[in-house]
């Protein structure tokens, strides 16, 4: 009952191991010897300061100076895979190509603030009154408008990528409050082209 079968193998057991033996053969083992651990050390170990400093130091410098030119040429073009980290990804996209469509009431904050500076040279306390109500009044309207703005992007956000990321309103915001022509990643779209 238990023990082996000493009856004859069938014919397809013939067939199935004369089958086998014609399959090459697995090497049995690494084929080499394990290395000593102070050898495989050896082998890992490298000097922590290059043989040629100068040259090790001009490579650095030169691919530094290769990495910022291509980021330098991503922030103009917009191409995606040399921008900064901060400007990376489709909902960063979208909302630079939403802001920059709109005119937006902060881009002209240092203008204004500039044209403040100058008219308070004036020694007219009517003009000086006047320039300084002008001035809070456009902080005012700067500060509706980035509110505005917030609610807009959050839901476009919403409606096209689940919701906003965290950091996307404050960079939509900030990219609100720069001058059109030192925003960068540069603007790629026009007035009133507004992203689908």
């Amino acid at each position: 009952m238990f023990g082996r079968n000493k009856e004859a193998p069938s014919a397809q057991e013939v067939v199935d191991s004369a089958s086998r033996t014609h399959e090459p053969q697995r090497a049995q083992g690494k084929g080499a010897p394990t290395p000593r651990r102070s050898v495989q050390q050896a082998a890992r170990k490298r000097p922590l300061v290059p043989a040629d400093r100068k040259a090790a130091r001009d490579r650095s410098r030169s691919s530094v100076r290769d990495d910022r030119a291509r980021m330098r040429q991503a922030l103009d073009t917009d191409d995606e895979r040399y921008l900064p980290l901060r400007d990376k990804g489709p909902s960063r996209r979208f909302i630079r190509q939403f802001v920059d469509a709109r005119v937006n009431i902060g881009e002209f904050l240092m203008i204004a603030a500039l044209v403040f500076v100058v008219l308070s040279f004036f020694q007219s306390l009517a003009v000086q009154s006047a320039v300084l109500m002008a001035f809070w009044v456009l902080i005012v309207a700067v500060i509706v408008d980035c509110v505005l703005l917030r609610r807009k992007l959050k839901k476009k956000l919403t409606e096209k990528f689940g919701g906003p990321n965290q950091g996307d309103l404050w960079y939509g915001v900030t990219r609100a409050l720069q001058l059109r022509r030192l925003r960068l990643p540069k603007p790629q779209v026009k007035r009133g082209q507004y992203p689908s």
